[in-house]
């Protein structure tokens, strides 16, 4: 159960009906619904070439382990540097989300809301504190309360179709006003209510019967989250603008669709079950971001101190406490800074996906050689992988060109300076290794000559 719990607290999926959905709502418009299924499609294919690694390996590196084992170490080095953004990133996202969140269900009690750097240096210190002490019993506590809030949710969804009828809003199923770049910059957005589907990987040797249960997780995870965002994508379209509201714009999208479903009282719950699902992800993202860091130190990617573990707890108490500071700064910097917590979500989710994107087509092209060095490759295994790349790639390559406009227009550029500066890293230490190794091997040779 925690390694279920580890993926689905990373993706949750609360989130996304919540504060997601109307975000690709903002883009794709009556295309949300379609954005979705793309993204499912694109998702299940990665899905499948992750578990197949996953049945013959365990390792706390997640997908840089895949692709270090087989590719050249520059493409194992993209590979952790873009998986190590994505999970921070992921973390400043939905730290944004929990201090809106926050401060909307304080409004509601109190009449006033607090500090959103508060909230983000508050939800980051507890995340830590607990990944520090044992993550177990607490992603098993957040599984239910993720079952409960989805459930939820379902029960709105449901209760909106039956209000509505039988018939098929014909605007959603026709696409009315939808364009190509607004489909291409949704699915970007959608793609990020699934980033974390294989952090179950993450623990590696930590989970039980790791070579079973953590590809079962991560096909599970993959599977039933499209599901449910294609049903709510569409419910909450038809719901909202049933209601008179602007789906792209809504601050509190449950709580319309709750009164439109004739249950008011559960816009409530659903908000304080999506406040909760922010704090299980930030969560889970540091567990994740933390584990990769602590690998990519003990392959010289990173300092070698971030390998020290706690004694009692073997937790990676230093990468923890690096991924932590790494994922709050910025989220505590935009919200000093006046930045609404959607706002915020969206620029850091965004930035979060491209890491992804690049991860996961990074493992779709290791897959075959991976399968033939275990013996196990057959006639046409590389159908799957060659699939999840072209979908990965096409993904990346309609958001680069042409370049969004506004904020989302600078992220490409953002991820690209973070991964020029990881590669130099990583080719200054593989030159410094050969140096020190060419040295080693001079004097070795030396005192073999004064020998004879």
């Amino acid at each position: 159960m925690e390694t279920l719990a580890q993926s689905v607290s990373t993706i949750a999926p609360t989130a996304t009906p919540v504060a997601t959905i109307p975000l690709v709502c903002a883009l794709a418009g009556n295309g949300t619904w379609l954005a979705y299924v793309l993204a499912t499609s694109a998702v299940l294919l990665v899905a499948l070439c992750v578990s197949k690694f996953a049945r013959y390996s365990a390792s706390p590196g997640s997908l840089y382990s895949y692709t270090a084992t087989v590719l050249p170490p520059a493409f194992g080095a993209i590979a952790a540097w873009s998986l190590l953004l994505a999970y921070v990133a992921t973390g400043s996202s939905v730290i944004a989300g929990f201090y809106h969140y926050g401060n909307l269900l304080l409004r509601d009690a109190t009449g006033h809301g607090t500090s959103a750097v508060f909230l983000s240096i508050l939800v980051t210190a507890i995340s830590i504190g607990i990944a520090w002490r044992d993550v177990k019993i607490s992603a098993r506590l957040m599984l239910w309360i993720e079952a409960v809030s989805v459930s939820l949710i379902l029960i709105v969804v449901v209760l909106v179709l039956v209000r509505h009828g039988m018939h098929l809003d014909r605007q959603q199923f026709q696409l009315r006003g939808m364009t190509g770049s607004g489909l291409r910059l949704g699915l970007v957005m959608a793609l990020f209510s699934f980033v974390g589907f294989e952090s179950a990987t993450t623990l590696g040797a930590e989970a039980r019967n790791p070579l079973k249960t953590i590809p079962r997780a991560v096909i599970q995870c993959a599977l039933l989250a499209g599901g449910i965002f294609i049903v709510c994508a569409y419910t909450e379209l038809l719901g909202v603008r049933g209601a008179g509201y602007d789906l792209g714009t809504s601050q509190a999208p449950m709580r319309v669709l709750a009164v439109v479903g004739g249950v008011p009282f559960l816009g409530l719950l659903i908000d304080i079950g999506a406040l909760v699902s922010m704090f299980a992800c930030t969560l889970a993202c540091i567990t994740a971001a933390a584990r990769v860091l602590l690998l990519m130190s003990h392959t010289s990617l990173a300092h070698r101190s971030l390998r020290a573990t706690h004694l009692r707890n073997e937790t990676p108490g230093r990468a923890l406490l690096v991924t932590g500071i790494a994922a709050v700064l910025p989220t505590a910097i935009l919200a000093a800074r006046g930045a609404g917590g959607l706002d915020v979500y969206g620029w850091m989710g965004s930035l979060a996906t491209y890491g992804f994107i690049v991860a996961y087509a990074l493992v779709s092209i290791a897959l075959p050689r991976y399968l033939r060095v275990h013996g196990v490759y057959r006639p046409g295994a590389q159908i799957i992988p060659w699939l999840a790349c072209f979908a990965m790639l096409l993904a990346l390559a309609g958001n680069l060109y042409p370049v969004p406009e506004g904020p989302y227009g600078k992220l490409p550029y953002i991820y690209l300076a973070y991964l020029v500066a990881g590669m130099l890293w990583f080719f200054w230490n593989t030159r410094r290794a050969a140096l020190v190794e060419n040295q080693v091997e001079s004097a070795a040779s030396v005192a073999q000559r004064e020998a004879k």
